[in-house]
């Protein structure tokens, strides 16, 4: 068994007893201080919130832009398929629709009448429609 961490230590012109570090003998971390006020302290926190924010905005933005353009085209392929006559595809993002969160898609009907066609998903992808003849319903 070792004795106690004893370290060795270097003794100066006027007595005083120091560690072999003679720059930091009269050191004090901060003087009592904070190293920083309150202001700059705040200052340097919005810097920092406003620099991640910069960062992950502009993937956020991109992804919803082409999800909304992706689900978008696969509604369009999706009411061609579905609905003779059709004036157009609307497609929505949903949080409780018919299939739950995700992108819906919606047939816009010659009175103004709109139909669900199908459920895009959280992603949309390419449609994958069924092969033989189209249903109308």
């Amino acid at each position: 068994m070792r004795g106690p961490d004893v370290r060795t230590a270097a003794c100066c012109e006027d007595g005083r007893v120091t560690d072999g570090h003679p720059e930091l003998n009269e050191y004090e971390p901060g003087n009592g201080k904070p190293l920083r006020s309150k202001h700059t302290l705040r200052a340097m926190r919005v810097v920092v919130v406003l620099a991640i924010l910069g960062l992950v905005l502009p993937g956020v933005v991109s992804t919803l832009s082409v999800a909304s353009a992706t689900a978008q085209s696969a509604c369009e392929t999706w009411v061609a398929y579905e609905v003779d006559g059709a004036s157009g595809a609307e497609v929505r993002f949903e949080a409780f629709g018919p299939g739950g969160l995700g992108w819906e898609c919606y047939s816009d009907g010659a009175f103004g009448g709109d139909r669900h066609i199908v459920s895009l998903g959280l992603i949309p992808g390419a449609p994958k429609l069924p092969s033989g003849v189209p249903r109308d319903s």
